[in-house]
């Protein structure tokens, strides 16, 4: 995708960057930014001012925030205590964060709401060469990210202001956090809007249509029905419409699940023009661009610099974590399709990494020897005491057409597929029952499990969707805010979950064409998990303490949002 970066006004967030300023979550674009009226005069100037929205606002959350926050606190994936990520894993995160992935969400997902609102202020004041249907479309860009980055803000902290215009709003003395329900309307708002404004057919490969509105709304009633609900049973009206957009998805769009799990996450399938049909939303990277528009997922997450050939790849301490890796040996060892697409295992052959040398063969001795193995050679590589992340990780440049580099791989970034259409479905249709074997349910959620090799149920409970979505999207930043929207209808029972959840240590073993696993306990021993509590008061994340001081209000009591102040076109 093209794009002309000096159009859109990037905001920096942050009590470092704006000295004095009184709210870092609105700050004002800098004077010498073009003007509207003179920047955007066609529909084709409206398009390429929304492209940056899909990568550069989003590069603090994407990688090092989404992974730890979505996966280590999600409890699917490993960790080690390096600049104190370790608190992720035992729910300890405090408001000044060594590790720095707090302030990082917190300043990516501003700067989407502010990019998004500045870009939606310059489209309303688009010149006369500028069609109302283009204008439309390109401020239905704006706001899907606007309610896309709610999503996660409200999730991770709560109660959050509502900003819907970064200039206007800057001397607003009544900013104040909203109602948690109030920013769930906003979002749903939003969507809607988004859903009556955007195309059936995306403009360019890899743009938002109707069906991903349609989608995110479906998925935000839903969510929401547990906020609404009372007694532990979730809102019936919230479901009915969680029911009806995602029914129109499913039915509708034309989306269709690629056959190939696997081949989600390597270039060839998701990179340039070639975009997978199940990808509703995605962060569109830029290899070989500028800082900011390159995808950093495989620097964080491979396990050895050997795999990337360009000096990056420090994940080593990351992996599957023991209830991920329970699902693979214990619960569904018949999910290897999966597996392999997302875990690095000890003694599987990779043809499609360092493919130059013959592949990539995962070798089951010790980690620190020197060499990697290849096909046709002796032991003495890379092992794995662990399983490492194989998700997001395609390789060297050389691998993937010459294309790529440093923090930058050619593969973008999945946020929203069809397979979240398909489970949400079976949630919401399952409802407030123990458990369903409704037709319609059950043949989205095993529609999943088909294209994983599994074998279709008859029945499900909110566990088995719960456990599907887990093994389905791990590392892919999902897991916490799949736990969240649970907690919103049964905190009991999910803080239970957490609690419970083994976060401690395993070693994987290779003997005789199998793999076994052991599950170790306190100080490197069988047989106990390590646990650690989780509770209503780390259910959320803290405010980062450099935001809390130069926006105070963000301890103030929240307040009642007035709708009628926000304008769509």
């Amino acid at each position: 995708m093209k794009h002309r970066l000096t159009i859109l006004v990037l905001f920096l967030l942050g009590a470092s960057l704006m000295p004095g300023c009184s709210k870092s979550f609105l700050n004002r674009p800098p004077l010498g930014a073009p003007t509207s009226g003179t920047f955007y005069a066609t529909d084709a100037e409206i398009l390429e001012g929304t492209g940056p929205l899909y990568d550069g606002s989003w590069g603090g959350y994407n990688g090092t925030s989404l992974q730890y926050i979505g996966d280590i606190m999600g409890g699917n994936s490993t960790t080690d205590n390096y600049q104190g990520r370790g608190a992720y894993l035992n729910f300890a995160v405090n408001s000044t964060d060594p590790s720095g992935a707090l302030q990082s969400a917190y300043q990516a997902l501003w700067s989407v709401i502010a990019n998004a609102n500045v870009v939606a202020s310059n489209i309303k004041n688009a010149g006369s060469g500028a069609s109302a249907a283009g204008k439309n479309e390109g401020l239905a860009e704006c706001y899907f990210q606007r309610a896309a980055a709610y999503y996660y803000l409200t999730l991770i902290w709560g109660q959050v202001p509502i900003i819907y215009d970064n200039i206007n709003q800057l001397s607003d003395t009544t900013v104040h956090r909203a109602l948690l329900t109030d920013a769930w309307q906003f979002q749903i708002n939003d969507l809607t809007w988004c859903a009556q404004n955007l195309p059936a057919v995306p403009v360019q490969p890899g743009r938002i249509t109707k069906w991903s509105a349609e989608g995110m709304l479906a998925r935000a009633y839903m969510v929401r029905s547990g906020l609404t609900g009372t007694g532990g049973q979730r809102n019936a009206a919230d479901l009915d419409s969680a029911l009806k957009y995602g029914l129109d998805v499913a039915q509708n769009s034309g989306a269709t699940l690629d056959p190939s799990y696997y081949d989600l996450f390597t270039s060839g399938s998701f990179s340039g023009s070639k975009v997978p049909s199940e990808c509703l939303f995605a962060l569109l990277w830029v290899p070989n661009g500028g800082y900011s528009e390159q995808n950093h997922m495989q620097a964080n997450l491979a396990y050895s610099a050997l795999i990337t050939q360009t000096g990056d790849g420090w994940g080593a301490a990351f992996g599957g974590s023991p209830s991920l890796m329970d699902w693979y040996f214990n619960v569904e060892p018949n999910d290897t399709l999966r597996r392999r697409a997302t875990v690095f295992m000890p003694n599987s052959f990779y043809p499609d990494i360092n493919k130059a040398a013959g592949g990539w063969l995962v070798d089951s001795t010790l980690f620190n020897n020197a060499a990697i193995t290849f096909p046709g050679q002796q032991g003495n590589g890379y092992g794995s005491d662990h399983a490492y992340v194989k998700k997001y990780v395609i390789g060297s440049p050389a691998d993937n057409g010459g294309i790529g580099g440093t923090q930058s791989e050619n593969l973008n970034t999945y946020i929203f597929r069809l397979d979240d259409v398909y489970l949400n479905l079976a949630e919401t249709i399952l409802g407030n029952n123990a458990s369903t074997s409704d037709p319609q349910a059950l043949q989205y959620f095993n529609a999943i499990r088909t294209r994983a090799g599994l074998t279709t149920k008859a029945s499900i409970t909110f566990a088995d969707i719960l456990a599907e979505k887990k093994a389905e999207f791990a590392f892919e930043g999902h897991a916490y805010y799949d736990w969240k929207e649970w907690y919103y209808f049964d905190p009991t029972d999910a803080l239970a979950y957490f609690s419970n959840q083994n976060r401690g240590n395993y070693n994987i073993t290779y003997n005789g064409g199998n793999s076994f696993i052991t599950f170790f306990g306190s100080n490197g021993l069988p047989p106990g998990p390590v646990t650690y509590p989780v509770t209503v008061q780390t259910a959320n994340l803290p405010y980062p303490e450099a935001e809390l001081l130069v926006s105070p209000a963000l301890a103030e009591a929240p307040v009642a949002f007035d709708f009628s102040k926000v304008k769509y076109n």
